[in-house]
């Protein structure tokens, strides 16, 4: 059985966020967001991971430069998802099986998800599986159209929508399992008969459709994984999600945090068990606590912080920062 390639949408601007830095790069709880998405994807197999770059592209590059399982393509020109993905053509050209598309900006995404829809990928030999979700906040986000069986149809985009087709609540999540050698055939026939001028890679499941192939409109996801960054608003909202999932996991294994809603701890952090972590306490990158400790308040344990079981670091005290 082919092992998954994943390709990674990472070429946008950071228009909305006014910023010079590369949208993907941006920080969630102390790492570039595109980060979680190429864990999750390994996590749920993927052999290789193809990132396509292009604004900032040097920098994006650099920032992954240490992972040896990541290779880029470049998208000079933004012209849309579909001709994005057109770019990376010559590094699937020998791949012949299942490629997930995923977005860089929406590091909520988890590896079961992604396991789940290859899984019905495989289950139902489909051309196309999309993932999708329900939700009332649906503004701005792909819509899925079904037909009066309740097959999968088609996408339309918010812009490109109907009133009617407003109002559906079964959104686009904005991460699928496609077939490689489907996937390429259907790009060809985009077009960019739509609002935005774009190629959309939406389109590609219609098209497959068409074709009489199997697509399916998986729904199957949480709806905070649709999570994306575009804005400023968007990053503190994920950054919030992901912070409380952190502290929530430290406290159910065995780690008392006396105010989760003043203390701040990276996800990479290992914390012992009976440990005490005081308000307006920070922890960052991969600090090691041993258990029964006594932080803060008010104190910082940096990445290079490696506290033996017992430790007590008082009030104001900071350990294990890292010069610059």
């Amino acid at each position: 059985m082919t092992a998954p390639v994943a390709v990674v949408l990472a070429a946008g601007k950071s228009t909305r966020m006014k910023s010079a830095v590369p949208k993907v790069l941006h920080e969630v709880c102390g790492r570039p967001m595109i980060e979680y998405v190429l864990d999750a994807a390994r996590e749920a197999g993927a052999s290789r991971i193809v990132v396509i770059v292009g604004h900032g592209a040097e920098q994006v590059r650099q920032a992954l430069s240490k992972y040896p399982d990541v290779e880029f393509a470049l998208q000079a020109e933004q012209k849309g998802t579909g001709h994005a993905v057109m770019m990376c053509e010559e590094n699937l050209r020998d791949h012949d099986g299942p490629v997930w598309i995923l977005t860089g900006d929406a590091p909520l995404m988890r590896s079961e998800s992604f396991a789940s829809l290859l899984e019905n990928y495989r289950a139902t030999n489909a051309a196309c599986v999309i993932g999708t979700a329900t939700t009332a906040a649906n503004f701005g986000l792909g819509r899925i159209i079904r037909d009066a069986a309740g097959q999968f149809e088609r996408i339309v985009e918010e812009k490109d929508a109907s009133p009617e087709e407003k109002a559906i609540q079964e959104i686009n999540v904005g991460c699928y399992v496609f077939d490689c050698r489907a996937l390429f055939q259907a790009l060809t026939e985009l077009r960019p008969d739509n609002r935005q001028g774009e190629l959309y890679l939406t389109d590609c499941a219609a098209i497959l459709k068409r074709q009489g192939r199997t697509v399916v409109a998986s729904c199957t996801m949480d709806i905070a994984e649709a999570l994306g960054v575009n804005t400023r608003a968007q990053l503190a909202e994920v950054n919030r999600v992901m912070q409380q999932a952190a502290l929530q996991r430290f406290m159910a294994e065995g780690v008392t945090i006396v105010a989760p809603e003043q203390t701040w701890i990276d996800p990479r952090a290992q914390i012992g068990a009976d440990t005490i972590i005081y308000p307006f306490t920070t922890i960052e990158g991969a600090a090691v606590i041993g258990s029964h400790c006594r932080i803060g308040p008010q104190a910082y344990i940096g990445p290079a912080g490696k506290l033996s079981d017992g430790t007590r670091i008082g009030p104001g005290e900071r350990v294990g920062e890292v010069s610059s």
